[in-house]
């Protein structure tokens, strides 16, 4: 089938232009020139009307866990609805983390992946594999999940017992990484010093969701991820450190990159907007909502004007969700009395492209910049680009047809699809709308809602790396 998206201003990464897109099929096949003789000569079988509205990639979401095990409980969304939910909110890609913890072997846990997201995603789906047993073994299966398209692999400096890798384990998994030019993905935080501060907390009574982020401190976040730089300088491999919400660790970043090194930080919406004060300070149990590591900072010490600046630079990379969602009930609440067993995670797959709009809306970040690091850096980043990340002849018709002048109310009642029973966006209101969302060519979401099948989405094999400098 033919379709042709008329009148619309097209939004690169680069520039904006008025452009009509052809689709044939699951691609992208041209770019006219509104008017011309080649378009009035096209006879497609649908045409979208994008009159006033913005035609743009769809968004790549590089950062989701979806059915992850934490704590004794599974994140609440499955592939099905977290996927669902994505495409609502103008996503067409997820990259999710295969989990591998002490104990088990890397291969079982990729099967395993494939089989709980394999016909059961609304959009396409890659995969990172988290190195959480760094053995002879693991860093052998590094080397063949490369021919798999899986490329990139997260190490975490947190979590002891669980998933912290020594200095000496993320030496050599940095080592197989500059090998065989998978990226290495990094938590930074200083887990050994932030378990301590844990227990004293606890056993000064500091019971609530708001000691969370006051026992992770930012000094711990800026130490892990010079500590993990350093290690990435000495051997030679490519970094991307995620979910980064300190400045101090953001200014880190930028010293690197300013150096020549191949340093790339990701933040999140939730470290955009939210702060320790207001969303982990609210009363009760309320601040459990907001639980996520690395936490939410102080707004009085300016964390979240400084991670906008970043954006403006290009030292904050990508913006991701760190998508990890937990409802209140029987999930938050197993940490009622000791915020340190309240499940780590928020649910943001469903709003990303709004929240970062309303950047553009309030004068944070340019309108290319929002697709930049919502939909092209990340192609790019994880070796998806061409494919991804880009409206251009030949690449997968993944577009959304955004409005500038539609409004977006969140809220549990309002537009959330996720598989929560709250939203940690209660209330936000955005200047824009996500209007129609193709997949591949297939229309997924239209004014009627969502109109797409879990079976849609297919498992997209990743290159290596194309950002390194």
């Amino acid at each position: 089938m033919t379709t042709l998206i008329t009148g619309g201003l097209v939004v690169s990464a680069t520039g904006s232009s008025l452009q009509d897109v052809l689709i044939d099929g699951e691609r992208i096949v041209a770019l006219l020139a509104p008017g011309s003789a080649i378009a009035a000569s096209v006879q497609p079988e649908v045409t979208i009307d994008a009159r006033g509205k913005y035609v743009i990639p769809g968004g790549i979401d590089a950062h989701t866990h979806m059915e992850m095990p934490f704590g004794g409980t599974f994140a609440s969304d499955t592939f099905e609805t977290g996927t669902r939910a994505a495409a609502w909110g103008g996503t067409t890609t997820i990259v999710d983390f295969v989990v591998q913890a002490h104990g088990q072997r890397v291969q079982d846990q990729v099967a395993l992946w494939h089989e709980k997201a394999g016909g059961n995603c609304a959009v396409d789906y890659a995969f990172h594999q988290i190195i959480g047993d760094v053995n002879h073994e693991s860093l052998k299966a590094m080397d063949e999940l490369i021919g798999e398209g899986i490329t990139s692999f997260k190490l975490f400096m947190a979590y002891p017992g669980v998933f912290l890798s020594s200095d000496g384990q993320i030496l050599q998994a940095m080592q197989a990484g500059a090998a065989n030019g998978g990226l290495i993905m990094m938590h930074a935080e200083n887990g050994s010093a932030i378990d301590v501060l844990v227990q004293q907390a606890l056993a000064r009574g500091d019971t609530s969701p708001y000691f969370h982020g006051t026992s992770r401190p930012w000094q711990a976040e800026q130490e892990a991820t010079h500590r993990a730089i350093m290690l990435a300088d000495l051997t030679g491999a490519p970094l991307y450190v995620v979910h980064v919400s300190a400045k101090q660790a953001l200014a880190r970043i930028a010293e690197a990159r300013n150096a020549g090194q191949n340093v790339f930080g990701e933040t999140c919406p939730q470290y955009l907007y939210l702060s320790l004060e207001e969303q982990l300070g609210a009363p009760g149990f309320e601040g459990a909502k907001w639980v996520c590591s690395t936490p939410l900072r102080s707004r009085a010490e300016g964390h979240q004007d400084e991670l906008w600046k970043y954006i403006r630079t290009g030292d904050v990379t990508t913006v991701s969700t760190d998508h990890c969602p937990f409802c209140m009930k029987d999930q938050k609440e197993l940490g009622i009395g000791d915020f340190s067993k309240i499940p780590n995670g928020i649910g943001s797959v469903e709003h990303r492209m709004d929240l970062l709009f309303q950047g553009v809306v309030d004068g944070r970040i340019s309108l290319e910049r929002w697709v930049d690091v919502c939909c092209t850096t990340p192609a790019r980043m994880f070796g998806l680009y061409g494919k991804k990340g880009v409206i251009a002849a030949g690449a997968d018709a993944d577009i959304v047809i955004y409005d500038p002048s539609g409004h977006t109310s969140i809220g549990v009642e309002a537009t959330h699809h996720m598989n929560m029973d709250y939203s940690a966006w209660e209330g936000y209101e955005i200047d824009g709308h996500v209007d129609v969302v193709l997949s591949r060519g297939t229309v997924i979401k239209d004014g009627t809602g969502y109109i797409g099948s879990k079976s849609h989405g297919r498992f997209v094999k990743r290159s290596l790396s194309q950002n390194l400098i």
